[in-house]
């Protein structure tokens, strides 16, 4: 299944097209592009990606520690990696969400972050997420310190999503939309920059 360039029912293009364009830091730098949402209950949301074989981030370093230890001991890899916090409608990320080869995790993952929006559409949650792809590390040019490099081509982080839920069985419908003042070109909140076709994807559950 690929999302298709088709018109959104109109009232819920007005509420997409109202979102944020992008998240901050802490400080309140602006960070990654909002590229996806995704319609449907948490219970929903939550089977559709671990079908499709994403998994769900440790919130703190103190549960990555208990974690690694009980994923040794039952000689499992390690797939969890705490993600950094990121905001939207100021608010931590809900949910975390990442893949990796366990070999790689460190330096490399697919993952993104996804936020409750405040508002419903026809009786659904409607989720916000913002996702990239981490290919190795750089200079945060916010202190010097060591942190993740994003993949610049945004999109395809955002097209890897499509087709990793499209395999599930659980996607209704996926649309490309296209809103005013998309975003093209940015830095992300460490200063990396990135470039985008400015489209999110919307995703509807079964």
């Amino acid at each position: 299944m690929k999302g298709a360039n088709v018109p959104l029912d109109t009232e819920l293009c007005k509420k997409v097209d109202g979102l944020p364009r992008r998240v901050n830091d802490q400080f309140n730098n602006l960070g990654d592009m909002v590229n996806f949402v995704i319609l449907g209950s948490e219970q929903q949301v939550q089977s559709a990606f671990e079908a499709a074989g994403w998994r769900l981030a440790d919130k703190s370093v103190e549960e990555a520690v208990i974690n690694v230890v009980l994923v040794t001991y039952e000689k499992k890899d390690y797939l969890q990696m705490p993600m950094s916090t990121l905001y939207l409608f100021n608010r931590a990320q809900d949910f975390g969400y990442e893949q990796a080869e366990a070999y790689s995790v460190v330096a490399s993952r697919h993952h993104f972050r996804l936020w409750k929006a405040p508002f419903m559409w026809n009786g659904q949650l409607v989720w916000v997420g913002a996702g990239t792809h981490d290919i190795g590390f750089e200079e945060d040019q916010r202190n010097g310190k060591v942190t993740h490099k994003i993949d610049p081509a945004v999109d395809s982080e955002r097209d890897y999503i499509s087709e990793t839920l499209g395999k599930t069985g659980k996607i209704k419908s996926m649309n490309y939309h296209l809103p005013p003042n998309p975003i093209y070109e940015a830095r992300n909140a460490t200063g990396a920059p990135y470039r985008s076709d400015g489209r999110l994807l919307v995703i509807f559950l079964r």
